[in-house]
């Protein structure tokens, strides 16, 4: 008999082929935990305790009510859909979980899984970005290819391959939280690895808004490079421009002490009306 063909048909399809909530009886069975390891193709890869615990509690109550999908394995089975339950029966102490068994291939599992996650929200934009990016590394796939399967414009599916570009660091952050999807759009703008990190130090520790982040990077695009010293600096220039660097760090945006003979003045950056409230606030705490 010829291999169902999964992938390709589309998120409708595959979300039918996902779905195991109203299986008959006699169509799943219960595999022993330990005999199922998880998918390998899996593109969360962030799974919190807190979370686990939760649904273990109500596992722990009512069973798993959905059985897991999984594929034969060498020794076992293969995790394709369920990856959540799995790891929270295992926590609660199951001996024994629901499953049904589909034959499928490394792309479709891949498929698979991303579409569950979707379906649930459950993958922040830099593992969607690394699942998009192995559907068409690793199964020679267009982005308008993997925009017609995860049922997305194919300009969103570009914007999220965009991500891998950034610095690691920057990625960090939009995995925990700290900067959301509009603010790397407005790091993605930025011309050069140093503007971006630059950008990002003055988000974070400002709590920049995304409009106030565009305006940044569109600010450092335009600034011109330093013009080279013609002689070396006094010590008291390097002490005024360390307390320019000190400001700096202290309030979370750019400070310039310009210096006039014995005067000068300071010059503190803002981005928005927000941003002036936030430094104004902290000057009057200090």
């Amino acid at each position: 008999m010829p291999k169902k063909q999964v992938l390709g048909r589309g998120l409708d399809a595959l979300i039918a082929d996902v779905d195991t909530s109203d299986l008959e009886p006699r169509s799943f069975f219960y595999c022993d935990i330990n005999a199922i390891r998880p998918n390998p193709y899996q593109p969360r890869r962030r799974f919190t305790e807190q979370e686990l615990r939760d649904l273990g509690v109500s596992i722990k109550e009512q069973g798993v009510i959905q059985p897991l999908v999984v594929r034969p394995a060498s020794t076992g089975y293969e995790l394709i859909v369920g990856e959540r339950r799995w790891r929270a029966a295992r926590v609660v102490g199951l001996k024994q979980v629901p499953v049904v068994v589909k034959d499928v291939s490394g792309a479709e599992m891949l498929e698979m899984a991303l579409v569950e996650n979707i379906q649930r929200q459950d993958l922040n934009p830099v593992e969607k970005a690394e699942a998009y990016y192995r559907l068409i590394k690793e199964f020679g796939l267009t982005q308008e290819g993997v925009a017609k399967r995860v049922g997305q414009d194919r300009s969103t599916v570009a914007n999220f391959l965009r991500l891998r570009n950034l610095p690691k660091p920057i990625q960090a952050d939009i995995v925990n939280n700290t900067l959301t999807m509009g603010h790397a759009r407005a790091l993605l703008g930025a011309e050069t690895p140093a503007q971006q990190k630059e950008a990002w130090r003055r988000i974070v520790s400002g709590n920049l808004s995304v409009r106030a982040a565009e305006v940044l990077v569109k600010k450092l695009k335009t600034r011109k490079p330093k013009a080279s010293k013609a002689k070396a600096l006094s010590s008291e220039d390097i002490y005024v421009e360390n307390l320019a660097d000190e400001l700096t760090r202290h309030l979370g945006t750019k400070v310039r002490i310009i210096r006039r003979g014995k005067r000068g003045k300071v010059e503190i950056e803002f981005y928005s009306h927000d941003d002036l409230g936030r430094l104004i606030a902290r000057l009057k705490a200090s």
